[in-house]
């Protein structure tokens, strides 16, 4: 009788323990990166994201952030991402191109009218079809959501109003071909740069400017370098991507799946509009220090960077086609 007892014991604690070590093992820790820093838009729709998984999950799934590119500009960050060791990461359009090509037609200059042209076209069919043809593609990353990153203008030393005023300006760029291109049509000298790099470049003149929105101008301070003139040129209008491990995807479960799935399109829609609120807070803080926007005719722009669009665009011309249809 004693030996069945224990015998039940034991077995209950075997079960037990194999409970809570199932249990151990469905934790998840997710380290997020981005390169912007903290209260930047896409920190926070992450960091909310994050809130909701806790939640949802009664705290089995977490999430720490890691702003400010404290684990890596964005290259390292995708290799990281690759292999697991970072779970997810907030990147720009420009380093995925080279690793999953057909985003590519997100990054040609002025292939959307305007932002509200991007947003119809990324939650739209043909945004659900490029976050899957990331996710199947070789590159081990799977795309959960789309963030805005709002419209890209020129920030240099000297005025800048004409492609012709352009000439022997040397302007960082993305590390990609087709921005050094596009750059270089406008009538700039496109130099290929990371991020981190940009401000000693600034201020040392090894670069006479920039481009990105006036939200990234301000938080990285590349406005107190003398670059006093921000030409609205809109030229690139580039998504965001929010990306996962496939690594870390693969392991969880279909509810886990269909759960992060769910918070990434709220965070997508969450991020805009805290971008929206944000790209008129800093354009304010901006001109209060004085810097000048600019306008300019945009269509010399446009019609300088035909060839940049002929060159990297032949393989996505049906596709464009549809984004211009989009309405």
């Amino acid at each position: 009788m004693n030996f069945k007892k224990n015998a039940l014991v034991t077995v209950m604690g075997a079960m037990a323990l194999s409970a809570a070590m199932l249990a151990s093992a469905q934790n998840i820790v997710l380290k997020a990166h981005d390169t912007h820093p903290a209260g930047y838009p896409t920190v926070a729709a992450v960091e909310s994201m994050g809130k909701k998984l806790e939640a949802a999950s009664n705290g089995r799934i977490k999430l720490q952030m890691f702003p400010g590119a404290v684990l890596g500009q964005e290259k390292e960050a995708v290799e990281q991402v690759q292999i697991g060791a970072i779970q997810l990461a907030r990147i720009s359009l420009g380093v995925v191109g080279p690793v999953a090509p057909d985003v590519d037609v997100f990054n040609m200059p002025f292939v959307f009218r305007d932002i509200a042209h991007m947003r119809a076209v990324i939650d739209g069919p043909i945004g659900a079809e490029l976050l899957d043809k990331v996710s199947n593609s070789p590159a081990r990353l799977i795309a959960l959501g789309w963030m805005d990153g709002g419209a890209r203008s020129l920030y240099t030393k000297k005025l800048v109003k004409t492609p012709a005023d352009l000439k022997g300006v040397k302007v960082r760029m993305m590390g990609n071909p087709l921005f050094v291109d596009t750059m270089n049509a406008m009538g700039g000298n496109g130099i290929s740069m990371a991020y981190g790099e940009v401000f000693s470049a600034l201020q040392t003149g090894v670069i006479d400017g920039a481009e990105n929105n006036p939200p990234s101008m301000f938080t990285s301070n590349h406005y107190t370098t003398g670059t006093k003139y921000y030409a609205q040129t809109n030229h690139l209008i580039i998504p965001e991507i929010l990306v996962m491990s496939k690594v870390t995807w693969d392991k969880l479960s279909a509810d886990d799946k269909a759960l992060m799935k769910k918070v990434a399109r709220e965070a997508q829609m969450e991020q805009r509009s805290l971008w929206d609120k944000s790209v008129a807070d800093y354009s304010g803080k901006l001109k209060a220090a004085g810097v000048e926007f600019v306008a300019v005719d945009q269509k010399l722009f446009y019609d300088a960077t035909a060839p940049v669009r002929t060159k990297y665009g032949s393989k996505f011309a049906d596709l464009m086609k549809r984004i211009d249809a989009t309405k």
